[in-house]
């Protein structure tokens, strides 16, 4: 037996009536499961619909009766304006001819056929479009529209005309239709023309009705919300079926359960520049982790950090610092020493390198005291580099032509 229960209740009640309370199936297809012989009471089959459960008895479902409630159908639409949601009149067209193989948005284990007997759970008018649920489902029926359902719908709504705070206060709260006040609505003002709606009841065409109550004109309703259920990106005119999950997500938020209906903001979602960022300098170190911003946090690009960010290099101690300097260095404070003499490097003219070109007739002369690259002598102890020091001259190069690419 796939669901069997004892009953505690002091009163006597009939078996539908228990079933759809139980969330287990509705009225209706309690009755068709009684008339196939599929619920038995303490072990005997119940033939008869009206016959009641009392105090102590036991209801069991068949597995045929669990696999019969488990292949109902229940899919997601994106309803284009023109479609009717509900029973046609003469020259219009169902939304339920958009449920084909052909508009299937993603893969289904089931395509739904003329047999499956599904109905909307939450009218769309003609005119507008947007998020629509078809099942035939009798208890998702009862969490979604139900009489005790308190499931909100959310809809984006373009009109036509000045909207003021007083309007808007009149839409939230204040109006009423056919007589009857009408629930407090959740109504906000997005862009200059455009209203977003959270509605937690369905009267006929209500949106359009309230609007025109305050002198507005809908020229555009798309519902882009049912309780968790958001349109996402399904294409207009697709179709997708309803998930397990969103199944139970409904009913936990047809029962009165708070059940998240929005994802992350893309502001909070994570993404691949926030994780560390490689080294491309051969270091091996993370560079994101060397570059400490403003408010101490890593993960910054170099130059906009704060600027007491740590030294490194020698002479630099542990937490970063340079130390402090105690006292003249006498190599870079203090007057230059003179020197004795001249330098015997310099002394003299220099004598020809072997196998060097003559110089040509006419041209600059030799600077006294330069030295050939090639002859430079390397700096040790003392003694200074001939390519550093104030007679080091770097060589410009011109400007080097660049030939468009083809």
């Amino acid at each position: 037996m796939a669901w069997t229960k004892t009953y505690t209740g002091e009163e006597p009640v009939r078996i539908n009536k228990w079933l759809a309370q139980e969330g287990v199936c509705s009225r209706r297809e309690a009755d068709a499961l009684i008339e196939k012989g599929l619920i038995q009471l303490d072990g005997k089959p119940v033939t008869v619909a009206g016959e009641r459960v009392t105090k102590g008895q036991t209801l069991s479902l068949t597995d045929a009766a669990s696999r019969r409630l488990d292949n109902q159908l229940s899919v997601i639409l994106n309803k284009p304006v023109g479609y009717v949601s509900g029973t046609p009149e003469p020259g219009e067209i169902p939304a339920i001819r958009l449920v084909t193989e052909e508009n299937l948005s993603g893969s289904a284990h089931a395509i739904p056929q003329r047999s499956n007997k599904m109905a909307p759970l939450g009218r769309l008018d003609k005119d507008s479009h947007g998020l629509l649920i078809l099942s035939e489902d009798g208890v998702l029926a009862k969490a979604i529209i139900g009489p005790l359902s308190d499931m909100d719908k959310e809809y984006l709504v373009r009109v036509r005309g000045d909207i003021t705070p007083a309007k808007v206060a009149l839409l939230r709260h204040g109006l009423e239709l056919d007589g009857r006040q009408l629930r407090p609505a959740e109504v906000q003002q997005e862009r200059n023309n455009t209203l977003r709606f959270i509605l937690k009841e369905g009267r006929n065409r209500q949106i359009r009705r309230m609007c025109d109550l305050v002198e507005l004109r809908v020229l555009d309703l798309q519902r882009i919300r049912v309780g968790p259920i958001l349109l996402a990106g399904l294409p207009e005119g697709k179709w997708r079926p309803l998930g397990a999950k969103e199944r139970a997500a409904l009913l936990a938020a047809g029962a009165g359960e708070e059940v998240r209906a929005r994802p992350p903001l893309r502001e909070d979602r994570p993404r691949a520049s926030d994780g560390p960022k490689r080294d491309r300098s051969g270091t091996g170190q993370d560079s994101s982790r060397t570059n400490p911003d403003r408010n101490g946090q890593f993960g910054t690009k170099p130059g906009q950090g704060r600027t007491d960010k740590p030294r490194s290099g020698p002479g630099a101690g542990r937490d970063g610092a340079r130390p402090e300097r105690k006292g003249p260095r006498p190599d870079r404070d203090g007057p230059r020493p003179e020197r004795a003499g001249p330098r015997p490097d310099r002394a003299g003219p220099k004598p020809d390198r072997a196998g060097a070109k003559p110089p040509r007739p006419g041209g600059k002369p030799a600077r006294a005291g330069t030295k050939p690259v090639a002859a430079a002598p390397k700096a040790d102890g003392n003694r200074p580099s001939a390519l550093k020091g104030d007679k080091f001259k770097r060589t410009k190069l011109a400007p080097r032509d660049r030939k468009p690419i083809k």
